[in-house]
């Protein structure tokens, strides 16, 4: 097993509020060496820089919360919630079954991790998030 695959089915813990994530994202040191993956789309070879680090904060950030609608986040998971080197973040328009009960495991649809991430293969990725992914990694 890779130290990838090691952290992504490692103890991962839950940012369940929106004030927890807020609190949260200040607290990655974006020039830490952040691979920014998203899953079914290449993966990347290098880590990506600061700025663009932030600007996939900002951009997801603002994702999660026009699209997840819940009172809750529930749907960000970091290895330290005080200084985190894996995040997975899960797509809140492709939850799936999230508590288990499915045989099927639902993938994350996007990662942040120090550790050189591992391809993995979504069923579907949806246009509209490949869509989103090109425009990030395009800087539109």
């Amino acid at each position: 097993m890779s130290a990838f695959q090691a952290k992504l089915d490692g103890m991962l813990y839950s940012l369940l509020s929106w004030d927890q994530l807020t609190a949260f994202w200040p607290r990655i040191d974006t020039g830490a060496g952040w691979y920014l993956y998203a899953v079914g789309q290449d993966v990347p070879a290098t880590p990506a820089d600061a700025g663009q680090v932030a600007d996939f904060i900002q951009r997801i950030d603002a994702l999660l919360r026009q699209e997840h609608e819940e009172r809750y986040c529930g749907i960000v998971y970091a290895d330290d919630t005080q200084a985190p080197t894996f995040i997975v973040i899960y797509d809140p328009s492709n939850l799936g079954v999230s508590c288990g009960s499915s045989k099927e495991r639902v993938l994350p649809g996007w990662v942040m991790s120090q550790i050189a991430p591992v391809a993995m293969q979504a069923k579907i990725v949806p246009n509209n998030r490949k869509t989103w992914w090109r425009s990030f990694i395009g800087g539109e």
